[in-house]
């Protein structure tokens, strides 16, 4: 009996583990994470293709000028003079400056979570156990009778161990998105140099956005978790032993499914929220 208990502890502690590492990584900055070595290689990317933006800038800004303006008359126009001049500046400071306002935006996004997280107190919530009326029930089983719970518990035990990594994996999936957005971001921030062309850096903005603000959306779902966690399924005394295993283990999959489900949806959720 006591491999049966073991067995769903072990599967419930990978599930706490998992949340705190969860935790830990939304309150990490990129810079810190895995010792920076990995931001300090995004940062030498970065401004490597920084040279490439800037050449893209000067092309898109002469196919936006030539499509925009109908003949040379327009270029001798003080306006459209002006006009051109200034989205071309606009363009080469999103370039040349456009790192430090992806951190800035970063930054305050890791403080909209650290905020969440201290306002309800998520590093003392109560993690994921197996209730105690549910061991006594186990360890009163009879060999017999624990044969199907060795299969339930097994069963009950991959799952939530499965949905646990498919979780944390989607969290890291966020960081690598940071990483890709802040390294190829010189390219499409060179669009806004052309009026026909500014909507693809308009898209990079919004989709960067989107990719900060997932971290806010699954530190509220991990918040809503941790309560149903708290109260753990009410087992029915006059059901057989393995039905009230199962339909604990049913019930605690369930809710780890859905916020599995929360985790890796977070993406399309911000962009609802925010029109995106």
């Amino acid at each position: 009996m006591n491999w049966i208990v073991e067995n769903l502890n072990n599967a419930l502690n990978i599930w706490n583990d998992k949340m705190g590492e969860i935790v830990g990584l939304l309150t990490t900055s990129p810079a810190e994470f895995k010792g920076g070595g990995i931001w300090d290689a995004i940062l030498v990317i970065h401004g490597s293709v920084q040279a490439i933006g800037l050449a893209l800038l000067v092309l898109f800004f002469l196919v936006g000028m030539v499509k925009t303006c109908g003949s040379f008359t327009d270029l001798k126009k003080p306006e459209v003079v002006m006009k051109l001049f200034v989205r071309f500046i606009i363009a080469k400071a999103a370039i040349t400056h456009g790192l430090e306002l992806m951190l800035s935006f970063l930054s305050i996004v890791q403080g909209l979570i650290a905020t969440i997280l201290r306002s309800v107190g998520f590093s003392n919530s109560s993690p994921a156990v197996l209730p105690d009326e549910m061991v006594k029930l186990i360890e009163d089983v009879g060999f017999l009778d624990s044969i199907p719970l060795w299969a339930v518990t097994l069963l009950g035990g991959a799952a939530v161990t499965i949905l646990a990594f498919v979780m944390i994996l989607s969290v890291y999936g966020r960081f690598f998105k940071i990483y890709m957005y802040t390294a190829i971001a010189p390219v499409p921030l060179s669009t806004f140099a052309g009026e026909p062309s500014q909507s693809v850096g308009k898209s990079f903005i919004k989709s960067y956005a989107a990719v900060c603000l997932e971290g806010a959306i699954i530190v509220l779902a991990c918040i809503i978790f941790s309560l149903f966690a708290s109260s753990p399924p009410a087992a029915d005394a006059s059901l057989p032993v393995v039905t009230q295993v199962w339909s604990y283990v049913g019930e605690v999959i369930f809710n780890m499914l859905v916020l599995v489900g929360m985790v890796k949806m977070a993406d399309r959720i911000v962009r609802e929220m925010m029109g995106l």
